[in-house]
C-alpha cells in the first residue's frame, strides 16, 4: 500500500498537472471502487477549477473552487496518470475506472486494478468532521511532529511499538515500509512495548530517537519520490528510489549494515504483517 511519500510523491505529480484546470468532463467506468462513488459525482466535479492539491496523512485532498473538497485514496493499487495533448491518444487499460477530461485537452486517469482505492466529496469547512480525518494523529513530519506530542500519544499504551505506530491515531501517514525503517534507526525492538518507551512523563531518550528517526525517514523518502517496492510509480510513470536506502525492510537473512554488528535481519510477523530488524541493534 502507498505509504505517506508515495502519496506525497503523487500530490506534487497531480499539483503539477491539475492546479489552476479547470475540470471538463468526468467518466466513471463503474459505479464503485471500494465504496460506491457519491451521488453526483461527476456533476459536482464538472466545470469545477481546481484550486490546490493537499495531502492528509495518505490522502489526496484536490481543493475545487466551490468550497468542496475532491478526497482520493490510493488503496493498496491504485495510480494516478497523467496524459497530456502530445501523449493522450494511449490505449484504456483494463482497470481504469476514473478519467478526468480538463480544459488543456489534457487527462488525469485513475487506475486500481484491486479496487481498494476510493473517492468521497465533502465541504472543505468540514473536514474535521470527516469520518476518514477526524480522528487521525499528527503528521510524521519535523514541522508537525514534536517529541511531546509522540510521547502522549504513545504514553500507557500496553501494545508493541509496531503496532502503535501504524495506529493512525498515534501518527498519521506511517505504514509498515517506514515504521521497520524508523525503528531500526532509532534502534527500538518492535516488539518494545510502547509505553516502555514513553515513559510516565515528559520526554524520554527513546521517544526522542523515534522522533528524530521519524523526521529523517520521511523526509529522505519523500525526496527520493518513495519506495518502489512491487508497482508503485509516479504520475509520470518514474519509480521511487527510497527502497534503495532500506536498512531492513525485505532484507531478511542479510547482514545488518550497521558499522560493527555482525547479526543478520530477521523477519517476523505482527498482526498479520511481516516486521524486518536487527536483533542485536534493536532494544
Amino acid at each position: 500500500m502507498p505509504e505517506l511519500p508515495e502519496v506525497e510523491t503523487v500530490r506534487r505529480g497531480l499539483e503539477n498537472h491539475l492546479m489552476g484546470r479547470r475540470i471538463e468532463q468526468v467518466e466513471l467506468r463503474r459505479p464503485d471502487l471500494r465504496f460506491p462513488f457519491p451521488k453526483g459525482f461527476e456533476a459536482m466535479l464538472r466545470g469545477r477549477l481546481v484550486e490546490r492539491i493537499e495531502r492528509r496523512a495518505k490522502y489526496l485532498l484536490i481543493r475545487l473552487d466551490n468550497d468542496i473538497t475532491w478526497m482520493c485514496h490510493l488503496g493498496m493499487t491504485g495510480r494516478w496518470t497523467l496524459l497530456d495533448t502530445e501523449n493522450n491518444q494511449g490505449d484504456d487499460g483494463p482497470h481504469d475506472w476514473v478519467v478526468v477530461h480538463l480544459d488543456n485537452g489534457g487527462r488525469a486517469v485513475f487506475s486500481d486494478h484491486r479496487r481498494f482505492g476510493f473517492m468521497d466529496l465533502f465541504e472543505t469547512a468540514e473536514q474535521d468532521q470527516n469520518r476518514f480525518l477526524a480522528k487521525l494523529g499528527p503528521e510524521p513530519t519535523p514541522d508537525h511532529l514534536a517529541p511531546i506530542d509522540l510521547a502522549e500519544n504513545l504514553r500507557g499504551r500496553r501494545t508493541p511499538m509496531k503496532a502503535a505506530l501504524l495506529d493512525q491515531r498515534t501518527v498519521a501517514g506511517l505504514g509498515n515500509i517506514y515504521v521497520c525503517e524508523i525503528l531500526f534507526r532509532s534502534k527500538i525492538s518492535p516488539r518494545r512495548n510502547a509505553s516502555s518507551v514513553a515513559g510516565k512523563s515528559g520526554v524520554t531518550k527513546r521517544v526522542e530517537r523515534v522522533t528524530a528517526a521519524t523526521h529523517d525517514v520521511i523526509v529522505e523518502a519523500i525526496d527520493a519520490g518513495g519506495s518502489s517496492i512491487s508497482d508503485f510509480v509516479n504520475v509520470e510513470g518514474d519509480l521511487g528510489y527510497f527502497a534503495k536506502q532500506h536498512f531492513v525492510y525485505g532484507r531478511e537473512n542479510l547482514p545488518c549494515l550497521s558499522e560493527g554488528c555482525d547479526a543478520t535481519i530477521r523477519r517476523i510477523v505482527q498482526s498479520g504483517r511481516s516486521t524486518f530488524y536487527c536483533p542485536d541493534c534493536q532494544r
